[in-house]
């Protein structure tokens, strides 16, 4: 049985995430919270069929038609080769279902971010994919005060909501790609998705919307 598919989310059981998905060289992080069912039961990042990652992704790294619907090892294969990584934000969590919003935050445990900053030191930018991984980043990551992170910019996208055809989804890629990462690989300067340093701070301020 996959890693995680043990445990999918029936009453407060305790689920546990996947390992990082990224290079070496990687420049980018993106952020979930936890896996949700369909991806834990599969073994794999965003693997519910009406989930949008993949589509946006290959949108983003104009990866050609069909690309989302090729076998995950290609899709992660051209996301670590452009300099994307991809996790999340808890390693393990109670939940029922696969809400954020289920999450009992007194179980959460952050994953090893010191250690996967110190493994990846050419990342300085990181995108959480929707609201509860921003705020669970700051909580359980940033509020630990012996937490060995580098400076980092940040900004909330959400890259997985449902629906192929969700108003937007052209804004959103354009958005992340001028937050560095594009079809030629990375090109890291000024962010104009988020201004806000993300460090040990009170909040964590977005400049738009999500």
């Amino acid at each position: 049985m996959k890693r995680g598919a043990a445990r999918t989310g029936s009453v407060h059981e305790r689920v546990r995430g996947f390992p990082p998905l990224a290079s070496r060289g990687a420049r980018v992080l993106i952020l979930g919270s936890m896996p949700g069912v369909a991806s834990l039961q599969a073994g794999r990042y965003y693997a519910h069929p009406h989930n949008a990652f993949w589509r946006l992704m290959g949108e983003l790294l104009e990866a050609g038609p069909g690309w989302a619907q090729q076998p995950y090892a290609a899709r992660a294969r051209l996301l670590r080769s452009r300099g994307l990584a991809v996790w999340d934000v808890f390693a393990s969590c109670a939940r029922q279902g696969s809400l954020d919003s289920a999450i009992d935050d007194s179980t959460a445990q952050a994953n090893d971010f010191s250690g996967f900053f110190r493994a990846h030191p050419r990342i300085r930018r990181v995108f959480f994919n929707g609201a509860k991984a921003e705020a669970g980043f700051r909580r359980h990551v940033l509020g630990v005060p012996q937490a060995d992170l580098p400076a980092l910019r940040c900004a909330r996208l959400p890259l997985d909501q449902p629906g192929a055809c969700q108003p937007g989804f052209h804004r959103q890629a354009a958005r992340l790609a001028r937050g560095g990462a594009g079809p030629g690989g990375l090109a890291v300067g000024p962010s104009p998705v988020q201004r806000s340093p993300c460090r040990r701070s009170p909040c964590l301020r977005r400049s738009g919307p999500p």
